[in-house]
């Protein structure tokens, strides 16, 4: 699949991901396609920092991965006794206090949790692989757009391990618990047609497609007044949190805000 952002000099390009900006639209790629997108601690650091230096005026972000798959998952070297060089093996963390784990992992997830920030919307266009870390990476966007060959799994359990990385709250979000508890357990693939019917993509389009459906979609949310499609995403981030008498009353506070702004008497 051809990158959309080859030609933008890019804010941030290493460890594998590179940040580009094109007007309100900002595109983070997934750039070792050699070695399917393999996961590391370094990536995870850099996505956390493509979050801190986005600019202001960006309204749609669209994460990609460069190559015949988004991501395969965790680079398997970290399984190994030596680990990645310049980072800390399993074995080392283990052997960590309970305080340095926490931290250790809180720190890996912090390349997962912006992307749900309601000043702008995320989209991750998937093909081939997103296993495992590549998976809790689409679940970290907001909307997912996935080509016809797209095999989803979250493999950790059968690592002896579980999925840390932010994923499992949007799985059962998306798909409910029994779903996302039976895809977990059992490491199985979900395939394109699966993804769409139980609501995990929101559209699955032939491969050669995927660009251009990612695009369009960009282009119609750019196309809203920002400030609506910012307090509409608050409502509906909220929604589940909240009881229905509850939502109604975010509702009218969101509303009064946007007429009062519309009429020129916003704060």
């Amino acid at each position: 699949m051809a990158s959309p952002d080859q030609e933008l000099a890019p804010l941030l390009d290493k460890n594998g991901v590179r940040l580009t900006v094109d007007g309100a639209i900002a595109t983070v790629s997934l750039t070792n396609p050699a070695k399917r997108n393999a996961q590391s601690p370094a990536m995870w650091r850099t996505l956390a920092e493509a979050g801190q230096v986005l600019p202001g005026n960006v309204r749609v972000v669209v994460l990609r991965g460069e190559g015949q798959a988004f991501s395969a998952g965790l680079d398997r070297q970290m399984f190994t006794p030596e680990g990645i060089e310049g980072e800390p093996s399993f074995v080392e963390l283990a052997r960590s206090s309970d305080g340095e784990l926490d931290a250790a992992i809180a720190e890996f997830q912090e390349g997962f949790t912006w992307w749900r920030r309601n000043d702008i919307v995320s989209i991750a266009a998937v093909q081939g692989y997103a296993i495992g870390a590549g998976f809790q990476l689409a679940l970290a966007c907001d909307v997912r757009v996935v080509a016809d060959d797209v095999q989803f799994a979250m493999r950790e359990t059968s690592l002896g391990l579980v999925p840390d990385l932010t994923g499992t709250h949007p799985l059962v979000g998306l798909v409910g618990y029994g779903r996302a508890l039976e895809i977990c357990v059992t490491g199985r693939f979900v395939l394109a047609e699966e993804a769409v019917t139980s609501g995990l993509a929101n559209l699955a389009v032939p491969v050669d497609q995927l660009d251009d459906a990612v695009r369009d979609l960009a282009g119609a949310i750019v196309a809203a007044p920002r400030d609506a499609v910012i307090e509409t995403k608050a409502l509906i981030r909220g929604a589940v949190d909240r009881t229905y008498d509850e939502q109604r009353g975010a509702e009218r506070a969101a509303q009064a805000r946007r007429l009062r702004d519309l009429a020129g008497l916003g704060e």
